[in-house]
């Protein structure tokens, strides 16, 4: 996204705003249902890895791609970055529910968190769809089709390059593969707002990505079968 800005000559508040919605996958929301519906819910265990390790990645790289982007110097010191990571509740969330875990049983509050989780995806959607503005789209398409480029094709190709050429094979290969072509995740569009980035442009790669990504899914399936 980098050097497509830099060729296109584009501001910082672009490049960031592109980094955000090309560099993290929906790798629960989407992902999981698409992992269940695939290859069953017996595989949602290595999709959950992916999916703390893009959170964490989200979490960190994320929000400095958006510090530097709603930055006017575009620098961001280590301690700003810090002090915005520890301030940011999921982030804190997940932090508390993995050290939590370890000595609270919450087995009788799970009706409830389930209860819970099953209103975020509702939820996200329509805020994000809220946000949906598709005038002046058409001045938006090249990049737009830039970050489904690299999202839905380029990415899950550099991740089963890497499986292949470490020797990589099986159930890992194939769930990591699949959930690196994924869609835009939704957090994106958070940021986007939060750090006064490019909104317009996000939450409209988030939208058509989500679409287009039920059919690119499909095709990746199907090479994922082929090759492992």
């Amino acid at each position: 996204m980098l050097v497509y800005n830099k060729a296109k000559n584009y501001s910082a508040r672009s490049v960031s705003s592109m980094k955000l919605a090309s560099g993290f996958s929906n790798t629960s929301f989407i992902g999981f249902p698409l992992i269940s519906a695939f290859y069953g819910e017996q595989y949602l265990s290595i999709a959950i890895i992916c999916d703390q390790t893009m959170f964490f990645m989200l979490s960190i790289m994320g929000i400095v791609a958006a510090l530097r982007g709603g930055s006017k110097s575009g620098n961001v010191s280590p301690k700003f970055v810090l002090k915005r990571l520890f301030t940011f509740p999921p982030f804190l969330g997940c932090i508390s529910a993995l050290i939590l875990s370890q000595f609270i049983n919450f087995d009788l509050a799970e009706p409830l968190f389930d209860k819970l989780a099953a209103t975020v995806g509702p939820l996200a959607l329509f805020s994000v769809g809220l946000q949906l503005k598709f005038n002046g789209w058409r001045k938006l398409i090249p990049q737009i089709s830039t970050s489904l480029l690299y999202k839905l094709i380029l990415s899950p190709i550099l991740i089963l390059i890497c499986a292949l050429v470490f020797g990589i094979k099986g159930d890992v290969a194939k769930i990591s593969t699949f959930e690196a072509a994924m869609p835009t995740v939704l957090t994106a569009s958070v940021f986007a707002e939060q750090f006064r980035l490019n909104t317009k442009l996000v939450n409209l790669i988030i939208g058509i990505s989500i679409l287009v990504g039920f059919i690119t899914t499909g095709i990746w399936f199907q090479i994922i079968e082929f090759l492992f």
